[in-house]
């Protein structure tokens, strides 16, 4: 179908360009794009998609807007604060770019929905922070033939590449998957989240324009794409470097005789709980906000231990906690000493570092050491509400 008047105004920048024209940009408008996740990565790249006149969005994210997310997850607005993420990055999207369909999910993406709506999609861009999705959205891709573009953030460095899941003209694979790049996820808690490592605000926007760039390319075929290629930025260095990547032939999903030919539980592979699942029973090493309120009420002697940084204090804190960064611990535990045969509870944002932190206390001789599971955020969801969260 040729292009409207309105669309020869719209995209005439795109026009113009010898490699791109009126090709390329029919080659878009045609296009597919879903995008799991519309926080720091997915703001930019439903705004920059849009812009560039991809036919079709899917925007996939169960969360909804907070006040913290608005120093880099660009496509909301403060009013949005409380709204789902999804639907305010289609309202953001719908007023940039009305040709643009939207199409929403509210709901995580799961072993028993990844196949169904990633086959609606000629390429899937991944923004997530987690490595359950990321492994769940790596094999999905893979079983079904489709692009996968990568990109990650954190603190002050981002990465990106394309995992082309497609097969050339004599059958094989163009590059390689997730699982060549990553074969086994860490362990739970060694990689903090942003959310606990923090991020440059600009960081994302600079990763997701990578990857909205290999987006066009791979919809367009003009360039030479990042697959087989890793891409790593330093923000405070401002450099890039490019590292080679590639397929594992003996990858168990991509590889020359692959295994993994049906989703799994991505949860317990990467050594998670599924979502809903109920609780492990507590043990002498965890404990449950309900079970430390009872603690604090009794008035039971112990040691809360808040290893978070001095400024997530003034945003929240538990009245009585001692402060000792995770990173400082090792260094000053002569300061907690006297505690080493009483009881101890560590706490951070959401129980990740505080487990770290745990762990380093019980190699030094702590020996009544709990974790407070959930950290500050359950209890200020569960106990005190009139903490703020973030």
């Amino acid at each position: 179908m040729p292009l409207t008047s309105d669309q020869y105004q719209r995209y005439a920048r795109h026009l113009t360009l010898p490699e791109f024209g009126e090709a390329g940009q029919e080659k878009l408008l045609k296009a597919s794009v879903l995008l799991i996740g519309a926080g720091g990565l997915g703001s930019p790249l439903a705004l920059y998609l849009a812009a560039a006149g991809v036919g079709r969005l899917g925007i996939m994210d169960f969360d909804v807007v907070d006040t913290s997310n608005l120093q880099r997850q660009v496509i909301h607005r403060t009013q949005d604060v409380g709204r789902s993420k999804a639907q305010s990055a289609k309202r953001a999207v719908n007023d940039l770019n009305p040709g643009t369909v939207v199409e929403v999910y509210e709901e995580g993406i799961t072993s028993a929905n990844a196949l169904e709506i990633i086959a609606k999609y000629d390429v899937v861009i991944d923004g997530t922070d987690n490595f359950p999705t990321r492994y769940l959205v790596g094999d999905a891709c893979v079983l079904l033939g489709k692009v996968n573009i990568y990109g990650s953030i954190y603190r002050f460095e981002g990465q990106a590449t394309v995992f082309d899941g497609r097969r050339d003209a004599q059958g094989k694979r163009r590059g390689p998957c997730y699982r060549c790049l990553y074969p086994e996820p860490p362990p739970p808690g060694e990689v903090p989240s942003c959310a606990e490592g923090g991020v440059l605000g600009v960081l994302p926007g600079i990763i997701a324009l990578i990857q909205a760039t290999e987006a066009i390319k791979a919809i367009t075929g003009i360039g030479t794409p990042l697959t087989g290629r890793f891409l790593r930025y330093d923000a405070l260095g401002l450099t890039f470097r490019e590292l080679k990547l590639r397929r594992d032939p003996a990858c168990p999903v991509c590889g020359d005789h692959p295994t993994v030919t049906k989703l799994i539980d991505y949860q317990q592979f990467c050594g998670y709980r599924p979502a809903g699942a109920a609780p492990e029973p507590a043990t002498a090493a965890e404990m449950s906000v309900a079970e430390y309120a009872k603690i604090r009420d009794a008035g039971t002697p112990h040691l809360l231990l808040d290893v978070r940084e001095p400024f997530e204090l003034g945003i929240c804190q538990i009245e009585g906690n001692v402060n000792i960064p995770l990173g400082q611990l090792p260094a000053r535990l002569a300061e907690i000493a006297a505690w080493k045969d009483k009881l101890v509870v560590s706490q951070c944002k959401s129980g990740r570092r505080s487990q770290k932190a745990q762990d380093i206390l019980a190699k030094h001789g702590f020996t009544k050491v709990s974790n407070l599971t959930g950290g500050i955020l359950a209890w200020a969801d569960q106990i005190d509400q009139s903490l703020s969260s973030y």
